[in-house]
């Protein structure tokens, strides 16, 4: 049975690139991808993959979009920021002008070893549009062990850097980068110029069309390097897993082993993330703070209050908080103590 018209006209200069062509297409549309993380990487990455015709795409982010984000963050406008909308859903929105026939899942909190394996589940791919090597790896722990490939890419500064891992075929992103610590540099402490992120983020894409559209042999089996200011490329062979690799070789999944922090001091950002309250009643929430604080803005996701002691307070409706202007996490409880309680 042929492509109805209407697609066939959407898709047709992607269908007449020989490498995808109708069945390629035809693909495409009956795949899934998990974008997680929807800053930088995450909505160049969700942009291809609507455009692309990926017929179902899940996107997951813990934040809201601020005026910082849009230097590089491509989905997103000052009426979203001014709005503190959710980042997954100010990138629904976007989307679903730009092509209603794909089903999108907008999924607004933060990734945890309690909820990686949902949010992963039913999908083709994943890709990696995350800041931190603490996701990330979680995310490849994950991947790894329910056999899901997994697209990984980062940037920051000039820099970027990009892999595709498959269980089964390929080592995994701890047989190159063995801690979290060593993610040294964020975009939030030496900042990056947004050329990177289009390239990497275009990067990871590419693979991704390639792996959906059944072109296993195109893959990149390497994992790329680029400084784009200083004009430096490298590509190093991803080879054979690490002997000693938790992930990939011994199948432990550290990460899945890892308490999870009720307490988290988000690198770069001058804040601090609380979890593990009960969800919030905005509107309540909005009452009861109002005669103690000053510049409060709600919406349906999250209520911010500027504190009189000079800290900003945010809560999100799943019942994570941020106190954003300290990166104190003793300062952080205490403050939350005084105004949400203990």
């Amino acid at each position: 049975m042929g492509m109805e018209r209407g697609l066939r006209e959407r898709y047709s200069r992607q269908m007449l690139f020989s490498p995808i062509g109708e069945e390629g297409q035809r693909r495409l549309l009956e795949s899934s991808v998990c974008i997680i993380g929807m800053g930088a990487l995450g909505t160049v990455l969700a942009n291809h993959m609507v455009r692309s015709g990926v017929g179902r795409v899940r996107m997951v982010d813990r934040d809201y979009v601020e005026p910082s984000n849009l230097q590089r963050q491509m989905l997103f406008d000052e009426a979203d920021a001014a709005e503190a909308l959710p980042k997954v859903v100010a990138a629904r929105n976007k989307l679903q002008r730009i092509n209603s026939e794909i089903e999108l899942e907008a999924v607004f909190t933060d990734v945890t070893p309690a909820n990686v394996l949902e949010l992963i589940q039913d999908v083709d791919l994943v890709l990696d549009g995350t800041d931190n090597f603490q996701t990330r790896f979680l995310l490849n722990d994950a991947c790894f062990s329910e056999g899901v490939p997994f697209v990984y890419g980062g940037a920051v500064s000039s820099r970027g850097m990009s892999a595709v891992f498959v269980p089964g075929v390929t080592p995994c992103l701890r047989c190159f980068i063995q801690s979290a610590d060593a993610g040294g540099q964020t975009c939030d402490t030496v900042g990056v110029i947004s050329p990177i992120v289009d390239i990497v983020a275009s990067y990871q894409a590419v693979e991704a069309l390639k792996y959906l559209t059944g072109a296993a042999e195109a893959r990149r089996d390497s994992l790329l390097t680029l400084d784009i200011w200083h004009n430096q490329y490298y590509a190093m062979k991803l080879g054979k897993p690490r002997e000693t690799c938790p992930c990939c070789v011994q199948k432990q999944y550290p990460a899945f082993r890892q308490e999870e922090a009720t307490v988290l001091s988000l690198c770069g950002r001058d804040s601090i993330q609380i979890s593990g309250h009960e969800p919030f009643d905005l509107a309540l929430w909005h009452q009861r703070l109002s005669p103690a604080v000053r510049n409060t803005k709600v919406n349906d996701y999250l209520l911010r209050a500027t504190l009189p002691e000079g800290e900003r307070l945010v809560l999100f409706a799943d019942g994570r908080l941020l106190v954003q202007g300290t990166d104190d996490p003793a300062r952080a409880k205490t403050l939350v103590a005084r105004y949400i309680g203990s």
